[in-house]
């Protein structure tokens, strides 16, 4: 199509679309800067400012219009060589790309075809990044995607042009961008999409880029995102560039606690591939053999230390051999009562002794059959007891009898697979008052991290809580608590303290749980594995930087984790590949090796960060003469199609220069997100009326605390 002309040099627009101005490919000098450039071309084209909401309501009420002019100026440029107007109309077209309606509109006439030509050309290298940056910024689900399948060429320049620290900043940002809106999913991404990402090809030149010491903040911490993004969805791609996982590794050492929780995230979901569902099953006949054989000298003397009656295999066997004389009697006496009685104590003392049995009878034909209702029995199977002498026990009425019939009734439907139910009667033992531990157990079993938290740190302030419900708690307290905290922490926006503060107190929560599980809980238990690892791990996230790179500091709890995997073996349970020991065994292998290897890296990533929080009330510094500062200089919400960027990089944007938005220096006082009482992390604590200083859960907590309280808070009000 040829584009007509105007009649008179400079005429403006009229009313024809096509019509471009005598002189302005002529009009714009090779010296001027692109925000000249730029706002040159907005006047000759008469574009609405696109600074203001009135402005885009303009464009969008004219938008054939002007994107005729736009793609005609583009087109006229190109045939006439001028990529400094090229880049000018991909400018504006990028800062149209602020509103989403606009950017799908441009995304659908090509907007990619008119941005990638110009990354060959020196002069528009970077404006053409800086659009695409800019893009991915505000760009919707598909626009980033389709920028993702664009990741080779991307990639490419990384290697290209390895000394031009303005190239590797715009196309990590941009790879980033656009590889997590492929790959930064729970459900299995589209396969398409993943190989036309590359992403081992992306990795290793991002790897590459980030050995060169004139990265700056906004390229590291979106390297990090970048790298973290595919670990569960591609972990081929991931273990195919193994200075990668050492330099996620080397970043548990950050003085940064996002930093450290983001880099183990990304080791922890590289292991869900490759790992297994921890299913084992009691089995008593394993135990017994386990028994028999006797114990290795070496595990012996453990035992011997830790005290052997206290063991969990000995506390299981005794257990069981009790249960099975209760039913001896009660077969006897037919005394519900006193069976009830003897089923409350071992459930509370183990988890499985109470097992499924029954009494055989002969017939006269000669087949074996479950002796019940022809004997004068209530029950046939055995476990059918449990509802019979909790219905028994709530016949008496005491407190402790209902507590006792509470007890058993959970016991029961678990053991019947009936989870909600027994969730149902835990909370309606709860509500009856009276701070039932084994009731707070059974409500931590639920979905909800959150609340089970809050349960079990609840039911470990309980009075006359047994050993084995002590230690349950302790466990599940652990994995609550450190994932709560991870997510947190991972989730969290760059520079938000609170977040921060809530995120450590819940790892700091868990770490002091582990802690006492493994001084309390015995070395035979089939948690003891798991929450070692959780113990090491936890050390590692909240000590960072303090730690040897030796972690020689970790040397004990190593000891003790060969010494739970002997027991393991001892007793004949595998050894099981769970995503926590695969990515324990993945971190300590190479912990060491990425901490040496990538020290100064670590070190300048710190620096920076610690130059962002100091220089926090300081201007940007000079920009990319200027067009950057253009782009970004207005934000509008998107009234999007649900696809919209929520990225965690808010001090990376906060600025269109590409430096990050400084963090204000905020204390880190991460008691502040712990109950007073219990030790319950949250964000969603209640502050004492009296004396606004102490902080709770609720109500509950509050009554717990205050005959220790009173006297303080007197003083103080």
């Amino acid at each position: 199509m040829s584009i007509s002309r105007t009649k008179a040099p400079g005429a403006v627009l009229g009313g024809d679309p096509y019509v471009i101005p005598d002189g302005i490919l002529d009009d714009i000098d090779d010296s001027w800067s692109w925000n000249r450039i730029v706002s040159q071309m907005c006047d000759d084209l008469k574009i609405p400012d696109l600074t203001t909401r009135h402005g885009l309501k303009r464009v969008h009420a004219r938008f054939n219009d002007i994107y005729r002019r736009l793609d005609a100026t583009y087109s006229r440029a190109q045939k006439k060589g001028n990529v400094k107007v090229m880049g000018g109309v991909v400018g504006i077209m990028a800062k149209m790309c602020a509103d989403s309606i606009l950017r799908d509109k441009l995304f659908q006439k090509g907007l990619l075809s008119k941005v990638m030509p110009l990354l060959e050309f020196d002069v528009t290298r970077h404006v053409a990044l800086q659009a695409l940056t800019v893009v991915t910024h505000h760009g919707g689900l598909p626009a980033r995607q389709e920028i993702a399948k664009h990741n080779p060429t991307l990639a490419q320049l990384l290697r290209r042009y390895p000394d031009d620290p303005k190239v590797a900043e715009l196309v990590i940002v941009t790879v980033a961008h656009a590889t997590e809106a492929v790959v930064a999913c729970e459900e299995t991404p589209d396969p398409t999409l993943v190989r036309a990402a590359k992403i081992q090809d992306v990795l290793e030149a991002t790897v590459a880029a980030l050995r060169k010491p004139t990265g700056t903040h906004i390229l590291q911490t979106h390297a990090l995102s970048l790298l973290v993004a595919p670990t569960q969805h591609c972990p081929r791609d991931c273990k195919a560039v193994p200075s990668m996982l050492t330099l996620l590794a080397a970043l548990t050492r950050s003085k940064n606690i996002n930093t450290r929780a983001t880099a183990f995230s990304g080791l922890l979901r590289l292991s869900i591939a490759e790992s297994e569902f921890e299913h084992s099953q009691f089995d008593p006949m394993r135990l017994m053999s386990a028994a028999q054989r006797g114990t290795p000298r070496h595990l012996s003397d453990v035992l011997m230390t830790y005290g052997p009656e206290r063991a969990e295999v000995s506390l299981t066997l005794r257990a069981t051999l009790d249960y099975q004389k209760g039913m001896m009697q009660a077969m006897k006496d037919r005394n519900m009562y006193a069976l009830g009685t003897k089923l409350v104590d071992i459930i509370q003392r183990t988890e499985f002794a109470i097992g499924e049995g029954g009494w055989q009878t002969q017939g006269p034909d000669g087949t074996w059959g479950l002796l019940g209702d022809s004997a004068g029995l209530p029950f046939t199977r055995w476990t059918d007891a449990l509802p019979l002498s909790a219905k028994a026990m709530r016949a008496k009425g005491t407190p402790a009898d209902l507590d006792g019939a509470d007890i058993i009734e959970m016991k029961f439907y678990m053991i019947r697979g009936r989870l909600p139910e027994a969730i149902a009667l835990a909370n309606a033992t709860l509500k009856r008052g009276g701070g039932l531990a084994y009731a707070y157990y059974i409500v931590s079993m639920g979905g909800n991290v959150e609340e089970g938290l809050r349960a079990v740190k609840k039911g470990l302030k309980c009075k006359n809580v047994t050993p084995f419900v002590r230690n349950q708690m302790l466990w599940r307290a652990v994995n609550h608590a450190a994932q709560q905290g991870l997510t947190i922490l991972r989730e969290s926006r760059e520079g938000d303290m609170q977040s921060r503060a809530e995120g450590l107190a819940s790892l700091m929560s868990a770490w002091e749980d582990a802690k006492a599980y493994i001084s309390e809980a015995p070395p035979d238990g089939r948690h003891m594995l798991e929450v070692l690892s959780w113990y090491v791990i936890l050390t590692i996230v909240t000590r960072g930087p303090e730690l040897d790179v030796e972690l020689s500091e970790l040397d004990p709890a190593r000891r003790k984790i060969q010494t739970s995997k002997e027991f393991m073996n001892h007793m004949g349970y595998p050894i099981q590949k769970t995503q926590l020991n695969v990515t324990r065994d993945l971190l300590l292998s190479i912990y060491t090796k990425g901490a040496r290897e990538w020290a100064d890296f670590v070190k300048r990533f710190d620096d920076l960060d610690t130059q962002a929080q100091e220089c926090f009330s300081n201007a940007p510094s000079d920009v990319e003469d200027g067009l950057a500062e253009w782009l970004e200089k207005v934000e509008l919400a998107d009234s999007d199609d649900g696809h919209g960027h929520a990225h965690h990089h808010a001090r990376s944007h906060a600025f269109g220069n590409g430096h990050p938005m400084p963090t204000p220096k905020v204390e880190t006082r991460y008691e502040l997100y712990r109950c007073t009482w219990c030790g319950n992390p949250s964000a969603a604590l209640r502050k004492c009326s009296g004396c606004g200083k102490t902080k709770y859960c609720d109500v509950g907590c509050q009554k717990s605390h205050w005959s220790e309280h009173k006297a303080k808070c007197k003083g103080r009000s």
